[in-house]
């Protein structure tokens, strides 16, 4: 969930699909709650149309991580020239300031909500406390917590992703330098070859886990490790493709994508009925494919013209991701006390996609920017933009 600019713009692009996955895990997590089956939609559209939105969040999210990958690996060899002469302390560093100050804050509330006993924010499990529960979200393995624990509260369940996600931002830099040290004609070749190995090892990782929990089977690191390295792979990709190759498959790659994703949102029975546990793989790929596009400024044009909202969705992704869960509670809350209509449950859907986009530049304007922007001052790692902006290429701020 990082900031990309295009010289001095974002890339379009890839904001407006990280902003269809945003939406999507907030329908998703409303729609757990108010099912859109149930709901007067089904009357208009189809059950696997409606079953797709419902159930898209974790698809969603697994679009996440393979954007993190990709732009965490983009943003790496921009600044520093190559992974192997990554700053380690440097990255830690700024992944810091863009993490920690919504997350500790959130912490913090939770916390507090806990404590004073607000119905959302009790723990219903002996084996839960507020101790373990931070403990296990500032240390990456909320998952596992609860895996072994069961559910936390729904605002402290959408933490779990953050755990697959740092611990790729742990170990990233640290096989980044590795590939550094070791001679040239081997150290860059390894590296692509670890995380090439992770990205393909996806269905082994799903079809490892088709015993497991339910919780396991959504919040395992393995699938979502093998998600972000099939964007650490495209990232690498994309950096070495000759620029005239590039522009010819562009389009193609940009539809191919396209499809790929939109088939699997849509109705990924079909593929997982032909595929197998290949299904998944099929579809970090697509997304991966569909990223090489936007990065080269496959419809930049039409994002810019029409799709602006969704766009902002993808500017305050984690700001969103983190805080939605504050306005999706109380909405189905007051859809259960004004009646349970359920002709008229889709009309919730309009008001929390709503106020969920508000909440999220609330943050992102008075917590997440300026702590970022502070922190990196007194740090000493703000400096100037990446060389290679002006290319038209993206870059994290």
């Amino acid at each position: 969930m990082q900031r990309v600019t295009i010289g001095s713009q974002r890339n379009p692009g890839i904001d407006l699909l990280r902003g269809i996955s945003i939406i999507l895990v907030v329908i998703h997590h409303l729609a757990l709650r108010i099912p859109l089956v149930h709901t007067g939609l089904s009357t208009v559209f189809p059950d696997f149309l409606l079953k797709a939105l419902t159930w898209d969040g974790a698809k969603g999210v697994k679009i996440f991580f393979v954007i993190s990958g990709f732009l965490i690996t983009d943003h790496t060899i921009r600044r520093w020239g190559s992974p192997g002469k990554i700053n380690v302390f440097a990255f830690s560093g700024r992944r810091a300031c863009r993490i920690l100050p919504c997350l500790l804050v959130l912490l913090g509330i939770l916390a507090v909500l806990k404590i004073a006993g607000a119905p959302d924010f009790r723990f219903h499990h002996d084996s839960q406390t507020l101790p373990g529960a931070i403990f296990a979200a500032l240390f990456m393995h909320l998952n596992l917590y609860e895996a072994r624990t069961n559910y936390l509260p729904a605002n402290w369940d959408v933490l779990w992703s953050l755990s697959v996600e740092e611990l790729f931002y742990l170990a990233f830099p640290i096989l980044c330098l590795l590939s550094g040290r070791i001679p040239k004609l081997i150290g860059p070749g390894l590296l692509v070859c670890i995380f090439a190995l992770l990205a393909l090892s996806l269905p082994f990782a799903e079809w490892q886990l088709r015993d497991a929990s339910e919780i396991w089977q959504d919040e395992a690191y393995g699938p979502g490790i093998s998600a972000i390295a099939m964007g650490v792979c495209t990232a690498l990709l994309a950096h070495r493709m000759p620029p005239a190759m590039f522009a010819r498959l562009t389009p193609w790659l940009g539809w191919a994508g396209t499809f790929g994703v939109g088939l699997y949102l849509l109705d990924s029975h079909i593929l997982w009925q032909t595929l197998n546990y290949g299904a998944p793989l099929f579809f970090t790929l697509s997304c991966a494919v569909l990223l090489l596009a936007f990065y080269n400024g496959w419809g930049k044009a039409t994002a810019n013209r029409f799709l602006a909202w969704p766009r902002q969705w993808g500017r305050l992704s984690y700001e969103i991701y983190l805080s939605h869960m504050f306005v999706v509670m109380p909405m189905v809350h007051l859809f259960r006390a004004t009646g349970e209509n359920w002709t008229f449950g889709w009309v919730w859907f309009l008001p929390t996609l709503g106020l969920s986009f508000c909440l999220g530049v609330l943050v992102d304007r008075f917590l997440s920017r300026p702590a970022d922007r502070w922190l990196l001052e007194k740090s000493g790692l703000r400096r100037p933009q990446p060389s290679g902006e002006a290319s038209g290429r993206i870059a994290e701020i």
